[in-house]
């Protein structure tokens, strides 16, 4: 048995057990594919896969088991690649983030900046989606730190820490009749247009839920997963905008716009860092953790990656 086989194996299952695209997706041909797992199949004894003719159909029960060694096996490779560009360059080499837009735009720049005035040499690369997709890019090692608000929680396979809270904001143009109202409740939202974020982004579930809580049904206009977008319509009057609180601070504030606080009617999110379980973390991905939030240290987090670590709270 040899890695091209466990990688064959395991790209087999990423591509729904579609062999012809996980042989694209490894610059080879779907009959080596094929061929691979088949000899592997043999060497062990058993078979991996559930086959209709030459179709495979789903993963066997000792399939199930393999599929866990031999993700074991590849992340302890990668492991090692790791260790080794880690001492042979240590301050040297390419961090690539998993994130949201809004992250992405109103947080990371800073973090960002620091690092590279304490590693020059270090690239970054910057993969953006839905809090879904960053942790699927975790998983599939294309980004060795995750930050987002949404979802990153429900993956066994990543580690999660808090890293810092925060609150939607409401925004109105200047001559909104709400924004002279002392007091807004989510009654009164409930009968203005709105435009906040899409269902998936930046802590739209909390949003959803408080309307729901009250029993009221929001009149959602427009959904987008971008905080400058929204801000764009409501300034065309469109809306009452709904959006984190970090799109409307310092650089971020629009000066034809009015921005109240919402965590009364909405309550506060989580943003969390994330990493996949079982990865060697390099020392500038360590740094940068710690650039993100007064919260994080390495000590923490090596602990956490460990599975050592005490819950704790920010």
């Amino acid at each position: 048995m040899n890695l091209h086989q466990f990688r064959f194996v395991q790209e087999a299952v990423r591509r729904n057990l579609n062999l012809t695209e996980a042989a694209k997706a490894l610059h080879t041909s779907q009959p080596g594919v094929s061929k691979a797992i088949i000899e592997l199949e043999e060497e062990l004894g058993i078979e991996i896969f559930a086959r209709h003719g030459k179709r495979i159909k789903r993963i066997t029960e000792p399939g199930v088991q393999v599929l866990k060694s031999i993700e074991v096996i590849l992340r302890e490779v990668n492991n090692l690649k790791r260790i080794g560009e880690q001492y042979a360059a240590q301050d040297s080499g390419t961090l690539s983030i998993a994130t949201t837009h809004t992250q992405a735009r109103y947080v990371l720049p800073g973090p960002v900046a620091k690092l590279r005035q304490a590693y020059p040499k270090v690239a970054v690369s910057l993969h953006q989606g839905s809090p879904d997709q960053v942790a699927k890019m975790l998983i599939e090692e294309v980004a060795e730190i995750g930050v987002a608000t949404e979802s990153l929680t429900n993956y066994p396979d990543l580690v999660t820490l808090p890293c810092y809270e925060w609150q939607h904001v409401l925004v109105f143009p200047y001559d909104h009749p709400l924004v002279a109202q002392e007091r807004i409740t989510l009654e009164d939202l409930a009968h203005v247009p709105l435009i906040t974020y899409h269902p998936s982004f930046t802590g739209r579930t909390r949003i959803d839920q408080a309307f729901a809580l009250r029993h009221l049904r929001p009149n959602i206009v427009l959904e987008a997963i971008d905080s400058d977008v929204i801000k764009t319509y409501v300034k065309l009057g469109m809306g009452v905008g709904i959006v984190a609180e970090m799109a409307m601070q310092g650089d971020n504030a629009t000066p034809d716009l009015v921005a109240r606080p919402g965590a009364q009617l909405f309550g506060h999110n989580l943003a969390r860092v994330a990493f996949k379980r079982g990865s060697y973390l390099r020392q500038f991905v360590l740094r940068f953790a710690e650039l993100l939030s007064d919260r994080l240290s390495r000590d923490l987090i090596l602990r956490a990656m460990a599975g050592n670590s005490d819950e704790y709270d920010i």
